[in-house]
């Protein structure tokens, strides 16, 4: 199912470029209107009425953005999860980005996700410039970019990174949207800071500030800017279907953890206490809980056994205060003079880091602390990048772990399926079956007739032994049974293939659909997930 948000950048370029215009212009006279419904009474000769100009706020400038700005050009390869031994779908789009301090370019990652080849371009230069990727942060949406060629930094400009911008303030957005190879520049104002949904991972939640100035494919990675300093990283909006004039860019906390985190050269990324809340604004449930009539704490619904906050809470406990900040029953704290969800004390801080609870169990104040880091279940309901599907491929049926890009690709009407990734997490789905192997398509062979009523099924064991993750199905195959018996999870008769009859058509299949490798066990090591499981 799609979502109502949507990538602002990363299209293919077709048609005209048009460019946005740098100043705003006068309002033209208004006249007066009649109330509804009433005629409008004629003015007296002698009283004519003299149109108004409505004045227009105008906007600082920035200072000369465009020795600063980039044009980011990329060709990538989109992964084939229904043929995932081929090389994938080459595209090409354009983004912008920014200079910072040493001599790095910051972007969107979605940006340069999956790409082969980056150039950039920059004001005043005829030349194309090879580029590298320094760092990627897919669960934010941010990365950094370098080019080694000598002397491009020369002249150029590094921007300074400023605060989160008031509401109803002024703001510019520059890029080079819908194929411009010029700047562009819109402005507009801040309409809401509030946590969001990063659509790149579509999973991650993070802080975002909405604004009105328009933003456009293209405009992807660019700075949004106010007085003279960034604010913010353009990044995504909604599809014209569903709203206009409503984007989304990247604040400046979100920016500044990132280039905190890759301080000691890599991406830890972001951490996660691992566990589901409810709000807690009813009377009644708050007198029976035994809380006092002060608006105040959350439930603990469910803890996650892969998570920091596994064996130190439990669902029923009610979150009091973190790190100190006390928590509203609507689930928001008072931080740097602004609410915002108490989610954002955790978003703030790193691997390894520490957050303090006060908490009330069983009617009795508690405090408790929590070693945080990212639990890895939650790695199936988003998206994948830079990375080539792991799967394997036996007797023509091709059998790959579920995910979101998976689910995507093949856009299954099973509902076991859709109930597997939907409460992979929640139900610790993820203890019994680390991957949840599918059997996503079938290779016609006679080898492998009226089997389709298999397909999407999910693989449970092989000639009696549990499969519970995609290294042990492979090493099941590499077995020397004489049949290989595969039940699904459900009722219903095992699949049944001949072992020696597989052998025997190994090579006609892999002819036949230009098969260039039967497996990939390498983008997401099995060892290190069940290992993970395990220590839970």
């Amino acid at each position: 199912m799609k979502r109502g948000l949507v990538f602002v950048s990363i299209t293919l370029l077709l048609g005209l470029a048009s460019y946005a215009q740098q100043g705003t212009p006068a309002s033209p006279p208004i006249e007066p209107q009649a109330p509804a419904g009433l005629a409008a009474s004629p003015s007296p000769p002698a009283q004519a009425v003299v149109p108004v100009p409505v004045p227009v706020a105008p906007t600082k400038p920035n200072g000369p953005v465009q020795k600063s700005l980039v044009r980011i050009t990329a060709t990538s390869v989109e992964p084939d999860y229904k043929a995932p031994w081929n090389a994938g779908g080459l595209e090409r789009g354009v983004g912008a980005g920014f200079v910072i301090d040493g001599n790095r370019i910051m972007t969107n990652a979605h940006v340069v996700s999956n790409s082969r080849y980056l150039t950039v371009e920059r004001d005043g230069d005829p030349n194309k410039y090879r580029a590298r990727v320094l760092f990627v942060a897919h669960d934010c949406d941010l990365a950094l970019i370098t080019v080694d060629a000598p002397n491009f930094f020369k002249n150029m400009l590094s921007l300074k990174f400023g605060g989160i911008p008031a509401l109803e303030s002024a703001v510019s957005a520059y890029g080079y949207p819908i194929g411009g190879e010029r700047m562009s520049v819109t402005t507009g104002i801040v309409s809401r800071v509030d946590f969001q949904l990063y659509t790149h991972s579509s999973i991650d939640q993070h802080l975002a500030i909405q604004i009105s100035a328009q933003i456009n494919p293209g405009n992807s990675g660019g700075p949004v800017m106010q007085n003279g300093k960034v604010v913010g990283v353009a990044f995504q909006g909604y599809s014209g279907d569903v709203a206009q004039g409503v984007a989304y860019m990247i604040p400046t906390p979100v920016i500044n953890r990132f280039l905190k985190d890759i301080g000691n050269g890599h991406y830890d990324k972001y951490v996660d206490l691992g566990m589901t809340y409810s709000k807690l604004q009813n009377q009644a449930q708050r007198r029976f809980l035994g809380l006092k009539d002060d608006d105040r704490g959350v439930l603990v619904d469910t803890v996650v056994a892969a998570g920091p906050s596994a064996n130190i809470l439990r669902p029923g406990d009610v979150l009091l205060t973190i790190d100190d900040h006390p928590i509203a029953s609507d689930s928001n704290v008072e931080l740097e003079g602004e609410r915002a969800d108490f989610q954002e004390v955790v978003e703030r801080k790193f691997k390894g880091d520490s957050v303090k609870f006060d908490i009330w169990r069983d009617k009795q104040p508690m405090t408790v602390s929590i070693k945080l880091f990212t639990p890895w279940p939650y790695r199936i309901q988003g998206h994948s990048y830079d990375v080539r599907p792991r799967y394997v491929l036996y007797g023509g049926l091709l059998f790959q772990p579920l995910n979101l890009d998976l689910l995507e690709a093949y856009r299954p009407t099973d509902l076991r399926l859709r109930h597997f990734f939907e409460y992979f997490v929640l139900e610790q789905l993820y203890l019994e079956h680390p991957d949840v192997i599918v059997l996503t398509n079938i290779l016609p062979d006679p080898i492998n007739t009226y089997l389709a009523p298999y397909r999407g099924g999910i693989v449970d064991e092989i000639n009696g032994k549990k499969i519970r993750t995609l290294d042990e199905l492979a090493s099941a195959f590499a077995e020397t049974p004489e049949q290989f018996v595969i039940r699904m999870i459900g009722d219903g008769p095992p699949l049944v293939l001949d072992r020696n009859k597989v052998e025997a058509a190994r090579e006609r299949i892999k002819t036949r659909y230009n098969v260039s490798k039967e497996q990939n066990l390498e983008e997401q090591p099995a060892s290190e997930i069940a290992q993970q499981v395990k220590s839970n």
